[in-house]
């Protein structure tokens, strides 16, 4: 697992690419304010109930959550599962909403 900032994240979309954003926070958290992530909360990915990312063990995947602190566990327990590529937002959606608004 490799940290990456919400900078590169922003500048990646922006550039067209096809990124698997994931977010981990609550439903109610997603529908406040997102950045089109699939949402997969915590408390799924600690069941191992990741079937709609199965198929992305192999691809990279950035975790994301309100503080970072969820997306780092996430991250864990994803590893765990033998998935292979994973990027931990830093400070999350709140980093996001500081530097680019909602």
């Amino acid at each position: 697992m490799e940290n990456i900032s919400v900078d590169l994240v922003k500048a990646r979309l922006d550039a067209g690419e096809k990124l698997h954003i994931i977010d981990v926070r609550e439903p109610e958290e997603y529908a406040e304010s997102n950045i089109g992530a699939l949402l997969l909360p915590l408390g799924r990915i600690q069941a191992m109930q990741v079937d709609e990312i199965e198929d992305l063990k192999n691809e990279e995947l950035i975790i994301h959550c309100r503080s970072g602190k969820r997306s780092l566990t996430a991250c864990q327990f994803l590893e765990s599962m033998g998935f292979t590529n994973l990027k931990n937002v830093e400070g999350g959606i709140l980093a996001w909403q500081a530097k680019f608004g909602k």
